[in-house]
């Protein structure tokens, strides 16, 4: 009891210590809502302010979230993730698919790609990503339509098998319509949520003609403080980078452009991880400087997500801008062509079989051949 009261007593010191501090006026105090005069309501403005929650930093609790650490032990699901990205082309991110995927973009291997390219490469590799189940949104024409993004994360494709047809090309076969059949029963993916897959949304952005038009410049800044930004891809013609944040007039990006040896799993599947985080101090370049082709990437886990950032943006982007960067609108436009998920598109092979699970993309590279489509 006794150091109960002693911690009582120190807390109304201080309070009265801050009460002290308030200037001797007749001015009133205002708090959360409530009016007090510090001459004659001293002990209920000390009430008040003694009543309401106070939430303080704390230490020795359990870590919120994981964050990499240099030489720490990492979760399985980070080796995982990067298996799907290192340079091999049994692996589904790898850079030798993203360069056949581009195929189908108009663009010849070793082309430059332009971030609206990048996108839908990635959009059309994540069909074939069937460990996370991820849903990719690529906005047109600058606009994010709402609808379209719920009919998408909230679609539950069946699972099927992949066939050769009597062409040799490579059809997904599966038990529902693909473009319209709910599966109630799909549960097991990481990361998802009942009712909705995550989704990562990709906006390509035309800021300007030749030079980023200085008008966008706030907005772009918004988007790096919402806490689904996945960054923006940009840079300088033939310079990508991919962009982190921003600090003034300064946008904070990581560089590519350092050439490394290839990295290949260890005989346990974990994958030796430090040249895959950039150790040197942050590089930065001015906004004006960025070439106006952009693409701005969000991440939502939930619909919840979803729905809190499209009021933020309706809020901070589109209704405070006179010029606004992109729209975000609650129908499918009537003009456009009708919306439609998409489905695993056809892939040629060179008569290989084409793997049909990714837990069978880390076991032999020989059973597997680069996409096409």
């Amino acid at each position: 009891m006794e150091a109960v009261r002693a911690q009582y007593e120190t807390k109304i010191n201080a309070i009265s210590d801050l009460l002290e501090d308030l200037p001797d006026t007749d001015e009133p105090v205002w708090l959360l809502g409530e009016q007090y005069f510090v001459k004659t309501e001293k002990s209920e403005l000390l009430s008040d302010i003694r009543s309401r929650l106070w939430f303080t930093y704390r230490k020795k609790f359990c870590p919120i979230e994981w964050r990499w650490e240099k030489e720490n032990c990492h979760p399985e699901e980070y080796h995982r993730i990067l298996h799907c990205f290192l340079d091999r082309k049994d692996c589904c991110y790898s850079i030798h698919q993203m360069a056949q995927m581009g195929v189908g973009e108009g663009k010849s291997v070793g082309e430059w790609y332009g971030p609206n390219t990048v996108a839908q490469v990635l959009k059309k590799l994540a069909l074939f990503d069937e460990w996370n189940s991820l849903a990719v949104y690529v906005s047109m024409d600058n606009t994010v339509v709402i609808e379209d993004i719920k009919t998408l994360c909230k679609l539950q494709p069946m699972k099927g098998q992949l066939k050769p047809s009597s062409s040799g090309q490579v059809e997904p076969q599966v038990m529902g319509s693909m473009h319209g059949q709910l599966n109630p029963q799909a549960q097991g993916i990481p990361g998802s949520h009942p009712g909705w897959k995550p989704l990562l949304l990709i906006i390509p952005l035309r800021m300007g003609i030749n030079h980023i038009n200085p008008v966008y410049i706030e907005a772009l800044k918004e988007c790096f403080k919402m806490p689904q930004s996945l960054g923006v891809l940009g840079g300088k013609p033939n310079l990508a980078y991919y962009f982190i944040g921003f600090i003034g007039d300064e946008l904070i990006y990581l560089d590519p452009h350092t050439t490394q040896a290839a990295v290949d799993p260890d005989f346990d599947g974990t994958v030796d991880d430090q040249s895959y985080h950039c150790q040197r101090r942050p590089q930065r370049m001015k906004i004006l400087n960025l070439d106006p082709s952009v693409a701005v990437g969000f991440f939502f886990k939930t619909e919840a997500d979803f729905d809190r950032w499209c009021t933020f943006v309706q809020q901070e982007i589109l209704k405070k801008r006179c010029l606004r960067m992109f729209e975000l609108v609650e129908k499918h436009p009537p003009h456009w062509p009708p919306f439609i998920p998409p489905a695993k598109p056809e892939v040629q092979t060179t008569g290989a079989e084409l793997v049909e699970s990714m837990d069978k993309l880390f076991e032999s590279e020989e059973e597997f051949e680069i996409l096409n489509v």
